[in-house]
């Protein structure tokens, strides 16, 4: 048995660090670099840029005078306190019943001063009188977070729709599986499509066809997402081990069992993950579309906003932000469990 010899010391490995700024290399940052100072003049990058300084220099303490400090500032001040009672005059509810109160409110009376014209002197007099107001504590907190819940129903529904509809469309874009190349052209161009138009655009044309509400919210973000799933469905089919695929082809099976038996079993993991995803971005994006009437929380954002009810936004705006913290600590808690 032969014993086992140390290395030779003498033996010397020649390594270089590997160039990496090249010609090629260096002549595209240079294009980069001219790219970027050309687009920053046309978007005044420069003003944003001094801009964005002066806040900082005034948020630490420095004797500026900055414009993003006092809008800042101004924005704040009239989104604060959040607006969590609702108040109404009784005489603007049909049918209102002084003895059956919702529960946790009551009444108050308030005076109110109303500008009217004396018909005998054409002179305009201020009268005072009384009004009697429902009072309900946390009457728009409870508005808010029935219009969050219809949020979350149009981004659910928004997600199982588009999943559904991603499905086929991953299947014929798949190069290995797809039954032509025609087909394959027009699968991977009708995702393209999709893909493209963004979920306000899509909801614009959506509120013309179904009308103001919440389909039209969830068709927007079914064929938007049917774009994204069906693209990147696609690309893990074709990135599959393909021994297995092998196999079963050579056993006679057809495009489908090699889907069920062969690859879904291989890309699942990856599907979960971007299903999730989508869901997640549904959900945000949910509380953007209604601002074109597509139902949900931005409905109602835009409504408050056109009414200059600043302390309403803010509240939306918190609620929004809780939604949205929800729902991605749910996100994380799956993906770590099952993924």
């Amino acid at each position: 048995m032969t014993a086992l010899q140390p290395p030779d010391r003498r033996q010397v490995v020649a390594w270089a660090f590997p160039a990496w700024l090249e010609t090629r290399t260096l002549l595209l940052i240079l294009v980069a670099l001219g790219v970027l100072v050309q687009t920053g003049r046309n978007l005044e990058i420069d003003r944003l840029l001094r801009l964005t300084g002066e806040a900082v220099l005034a948020a630490a303490g420095a004797p500026v005078d900055s414009q993003v400090a006092r809008g800042a500032g101004k924005i704040a001040g009239s989104l604060f306190p959040l607006q969590i009672e609702e108040r109404i005059a009784t005489n603007r509810i049909e049918g209102f019943d002084p003895g059956h109160l919702p529960l946790f409110s009551h009444l108050e009376t308030v005076e109110t001063q109303e500008q009217r014209l004396n018909p005998e002197t054409l002179a305009t007099e201020t009268r005072t009188g009384t009004t009697q107001v429902l009072v309900r504590p946390f009457g728009y907190l409870a508005h808010v977070a029935a219009k969050l819940v219809e949020t979350l129903e149009i981004a659910l529904w928004g997600t199982v729709l588009a999943v559904l509809m991603s499905a086929p469309l991953a299947f014929f874009s798949a190069a290995t599986l797809t039954p032509g190349r025609g087909v394959y052209l027009l699968a991977r161009g009708l995702v393209s499509l999709l893909r493209a138009v963004p979920e306000l655009v899509s909801a614009l044309f959506m509120v013309m066809a179904y009308g103001f509400g919440p389909a039209a919210g969830i068709i927007a973000l079914a064929l938007h997402g049917a774009g994204f799933l069906g693209k990147f469905y696609a690309e893990d089919i074709e990135s599959a081990d393909v021994k297995p695929q092998e196999a079963l082809r050579a056993l006679g099976a057809s495009r489908l069992k090699v889907l069920r038996f062969a690859i879904l079993p291989n890309v699942l993991p990856q599907y979960i993950a971007y299903t999730l995803y989508i869901l997640d971005r549904n959900v945000r994006t949910a509380t953007v579309i209604g601002i074109v009437g597509a139902g949900g929380i931005g409905q109602e954002l835009k409504g408050r906003f056109d009414m200059f009810n600043y302390q309403h936004v803010g509240t939306i705006l918190v609620a929004m932000f809780a939604l949205v913290f929800v729902i991605d600590q749910l996100a994380a808690r799956l993906r770590q469990r099952y993924l």
